[in-house]
């Protein structure tokens, strides 16, 4: 019995005894019963009836690959190698590594309702609640070289946001590769973006996409997160995390190799209109050291353009950060 088996049969909207339910799971009520402890612990709340059984309090959308698959366009089927849904992993982008590491890969994309060990960029965690956000991991061989690839996470961050905004929601990109919410108070983190290359600068190199994006969050796991955050329901209630997967992959699927063929500059202006800190004073973040600056835009390779001691310099994202000046 898995998490996921227990939420399809609580899902229906009918109570369900815990005998019913170890019927036809196959298993003890005892198992059954710390199943459902499980469930609430993962913020996922239940209704209980004495005399009826359970049921969810709130129905959970699982991903469903067949339901994703016949979203994309004919295009992108024939792109995409290959579709993982998994229950829970420790990292989807780890998947997708070690899928190349076996000969394949390319084209391949791995979805989790959970992972353990998800991480963004500089090895920072990324939290998400068990079948309430997108973790979503893409391959991709490119034979042009790493060296080709300057600007892709902005690229990937223009394709998430054309989707997100088709579906009624407005984003701001923060440099290099968040996917924010604006508005009164600070901005609130909706989506990141962490690609990780191997391969040779000039030669043929693997790529892994992954994105993390919040879909729903309830409040006590918001409050449990160290930075404001917001979820796509907050604006788009209806919209659902298959959807979203099969609009999102659509997108990534014909934006790589497009981007292979023309690099970033197809998707500069798009990123420039969505700078979160246009004109605005950002603090420069590398190591311990913290510099004021005035940011412009993005170059067409992708580094941020500021004013920083009375000069334009371009900044290569590395190991520097950026956040808005308070």
């Amino acid at each position: 019995m898995t998490i996921g088996e227990l939420i399809r049969l609580l899902s229906d909207g009918d109570f369900h005894s815990g005998e019913q339910l170890g019927e036809r799971l196959g298993v003890s009520r005892t198992a059954v019963w710390k199943q459902l402890k499980k469930l609430e612990a993962m913020d996922i709340p239940l209704e209980a009836v004495k005399g009826l059984g359970y049921r969810l309090a709130n129905p959970v959308e699982l991903l469903d690959g067949p339901a994703i698959i016949a979203e994309l366009s004919r295009d992108s089927r024939q792109e995409m190698a290959r579709l993982f849904i998994e229950e829970s992993l420790p990292s989807t982008n780890r998947y997708l590594r070690e899928r190349f590491e076996q000969g394949a890969g390319h084209g391949e994309v791995c979805l989790s309702e959970s992972q353990s060990e998800g991480r963004g960029r500089r090895g920072r965690g990324w939290s998400s609640p068990w079948g309430r956000g997108l973790l979503l991991s893409l391959g991709w061989r490119f034979e042009s070289g790493a060296a080709s690839l300057e600007g892709l996470s902005l690229a990937v961050g223009v394709a998430l946001a054309d989707v997100l905004e088709r579906h009624g929601v407005e984003v701001a990109l923060k440099w290099p590769n968040d996917v924010l919410v604006l508005g009164k108070g600070p901005s609130r983190k909706l989506a990141g973006i962490l690609l990780e290359v191997s391969g040779d600068l000039s030669g043929p190199c693997e790529v892994v996409i992954g994105l993390g994006l919040n879909v729903s969050l309830p409040e006590a796991v918001r409050e449990a997160i160290d930075q404001p955050v917001a979820s796509v329901h907050d604006q788009a209630p209806g919209v659902t995390r298959n959807r979203l997967a099969a609009d999102i992959i659509d997108a990534l699927l014909k934006l790589l190799p497009r981007f292979e063929r023309e690099g970033f500059a197809g998707w500069r202006d798009g990123w420039n209109r969505r700078h979160a800190h246009a004109g605005q004073a950002i603090d420069i973040i590398q190591g311990p050291r913290r510099q004021e600056a005035i940011a412009e835009g993005v170059d067409a390779a992708g580094n941020l353009v500021v004013w920083l001691d009375g000069e334009r310099q371009s900044l290569a994202s590395g190991e520097i950060s950026v956040r808005g000046h308070s």
